[in-house]
């Protein structure tokens, strides 16, 4: 990770840090753009149920709300609301709510409480109820959640504080007895922070290819061998018919006044704030004597404020940046707000060509040199309102088609019901081929949904309706295709295709044994390829799991090439892709000083993941003996789906 990405990163956790009030608050805020009727008319609705305890649609809707917001502030107009209802996170929304329900439950069963001063110590903790560190009063506290858009209560926000740290409580009381001792915690940051550089020579399989062709009687040998790995599963017909979105969509005008206030209402989207673009010299201080850091870096900023001095070279002899060193400190463009605060008032309190003082932030001292500035824009109504209209027309076709399914849904119960809808309700009813559970659906297209459906349905029932991309279906089951092995000629090509693989990585495998064995007692590991006909590829120094040259990430080769001594050559090892002889050039072991200084930080970052893991361990045992429900109907009823 570079020095920039390391910046935005923790600038990103002191906005969570110093701002947790707001993401709070942000639970209670549904946009206006965001409301429909069918959802409103929905809000009411029981979405889940845990041990006797609803979720309703409202509840769904504002952690949706808040989720929406949050994606289009990272990533800006591009992240829609279709797309986010591709992703599914609707249901993600669903299970989360479900699992903090089900943790409440469980913290409920074990006696875990939380106490109204321990609530008043959580809120008066949070900067934006505190004035030089005095708390700023209930009348200005209340004024502030008023403020909210909706209004937020007391009540409402501090039941949510009170939610929030039982749940810290039941994880502490379930997971604060689990430890790591030091040899483990070295053992795991030397696997992941070791460093090994190699030489390997690759025989793929792929690259003997064009040496084998299997002939029809080694096809059928083979396939007499292995008939279960051909063997083709249940497969199913369906009958459906589809209340299709884009159908609906060619119908929808959307009035200019209603793309203008979609426009005014969400006017951030369209913004482009200003940036500056930015080269650093950065002297850690991490470990090290902060005085003598900063009298270095007075020195090298001496040399920087130099006439003629070349910033780019300096920062290339000096920085200890290692993501933006080679690029002589460039750290490209970037808007206020992304780099901590100290680093982000100075370049923005500079104009171009101008080289700071010494910077002091949490990574040590930086000198700065803006390159360049960029003012702010708002891209214009004419040039987006495609995109609106897009959005528009997709969000009423959708609730068109939301609202059409449910008034159908009572309609529905038998195969014949699909014609009667269609016919009544301008659809098509349509066949599909035969499909396995994890398969598209011909012509319908991708729908998990109603594929996996089919294969609970019986001969007479009628299902639906049933979330796809591309709309809404009602399918009722045609015909079962029972799971069989098929004779060679259906599937002789895939053999033919499987044998060929086969004995390209024997050829590869005899091919590595053979020069393997000269690639071990050369003296020189690349001219003993050369003369073989094959180029040895080198690595970078790389820790485990970096891809390798020519085979990517190949866990069998990093594990022989950490566990040998440097200069010494593998026997050829067995990957996926055929055979691979290696030399290790160059190792990097942590050395026990920086493995001290690291330890308690990466100690914490186990043990979080650890805590983490039994946490999720015991609360999915936890949940097998509660009473939980999810009414997917009604999920779909309150998105608008």
């Amino acid at each position: 990770m570079t020095m920039l990405a390391k910046m935005r990163r923790h600038m990103n956790w002191l906005k969570w840090s110093l701002g947790i009030v707001v993401l709070a608050f942000i639970i209670f805020y549904i946009p206006d753009f965001l409301r429909d009727e069918a959802a409103d008319a929905a809000s009411g609705d029981v979405v889940a149920s845990v041990e006797g305890t609803n979720i309703t649609g409202t509840e769904l809707r504002r952690i949706y709300s808040a989720q929406l917001e949050a994606y289009r502030t990272t990533y800006g107009a591009s992240m829609s609301e279709e797309l986010l209802r591709q992703l599914g996170i609707e249901q993600q929304i669903v299970q989360q709510m479900v699992d903090e329900r089900a943790a409440l439950a469980e913290a409920g069963r074990l006696g875990v409480r939380v106490s109204d001063a321990e609530v008043r110590q959580r809120i008066m903790s949070y900067p934006a109820f505190l004035e030089n560190g005095v708390f700023i009063g209930e009348a200005r506290y209340v004024q502030l959640l008023r403020a909210q858009r909706p209004p937020t209560s007391p009540a409402e926000f501090e039941s949510a504080i009170r939610q929030q740290l039982t749940l810290d409580k039941l994880r502490a009381s379930l997971t604060d007895w689990l430890s790591m001792p030091d040899s483990e915690v070295d053992q795991e940051y030397r696997r992941r922070n070791d460093k090994v550089k190699v030489a390997l020579v690759a025989f793929t399989a792929e690259a003997f290819k064009n040496q084998v062709a299997p002939t029809d009687a080694e096809i059928s040998v083979y396939f007499d061998a292995h008939k279960d790995d051909f063997k083709i599963p249940e497969k199913r017909k369906i009958r459906y018919a589809l209340i299709d979105v884009d159908q609906l969509r060619k119908a929808i005008t959307i009035p200019p006044a209603d793309v203008e206030r979609a426009y005014n209402e969400n006017i951030d989207q369209y913004k482009t704030p200003e940036q500056v673009r930015a080269s650093h010299i950065l002297l850690k201080t991490d470990g090290k004597d902060d005085a003598a850091v900063k009298a270095e870096a007075e020195k090298i900023l001496a040399e920087a404020k130099a006439p003629n001095a070349d910033f780019a070279a300096l920062a290339r002899k000096y920085s200890e940046d290692e993501g933006s060193k080679a690029n002589g400190g460039d750290l490209d463009y970037f808007s206020q707000g992304q780099m901590v605060p100290e680093f982000d008032q100075a370049a923005f309190s500079m104009q171009p060509g101008q080289i700071s003082g010494l910077v002091k932030t949490q990574f040590g001292y930086h000198i700065i040199k803006v390159t360049d500035r960029k003012a702010g824009s708002t891209r214009p109504l004419d040039e987006v309102r495609p995109q609106i209209v897009d959005q528009l027309s997709y969000e009423r076709a959708t609730t068109q088609a939301a609202e059409l399914s449910q008034k159908l849904a009572s309609q529905v119960s038998k195969p014949e019901d699909l014609d009667t809808i269609a016919k009544a309700n301008n659809l098509t009813v349509q066949e599909s081929n035969f499909f396995a559970r994890d398969e598209a659906i011909v012509p319908l297209g991708p729908a998990p949904e109603a594929a996996s459906r089919a294969f609970d349905l019986k001969e007479g029932e009628a299902a639906g309706p049933l979330r796809t991309p591309r709309g809404f279906v009602f399918e009722a089951l045609v015909s079962k295709q029972d799971p069989y092995v098929p004779p060679l000629a259906e599937v002789k090509e895939k053999v033919r295709e499987t044998v060929a693989t086969e004995q390209a990585k024997a050829l590869s495998k005899a091919r590595a044994a053979e020069i393997g064995a000269k690639l071990k007692a050369g003296a020189d590991f690349e001219k003993t390829a050369a003369a073989a006909g094959l180029q040895a590829a080198t690595s970078d120094l790389i820790v485990r799991g970096t891809p390798l040259p020519e085979i990517g990430v190949a866990p069998e080769v990093e594990e022989a090439a950490f566990s040998m001594a440097v200069g010494a050559v593998s026997d050829p090892i067995a990957t996926g892709q055929g055979s691979v002889v290696v030399k290790v050039l160059e190792k990097q072991e942590i050395a026990p000083d920086q493995l001290a200084l690291s330890r308690d930080r990466f100690r914490d970052e186990l043990l979080t993941d650890r805590k983490n893991r039994f946490f999720a361990a015991y609360m999915a045992k936890a949940k097998q003996k509660m009473k939980i429900s999810i009414n997917q109907d009604a999920v779909q009823r309150v998105m608008g789906t």
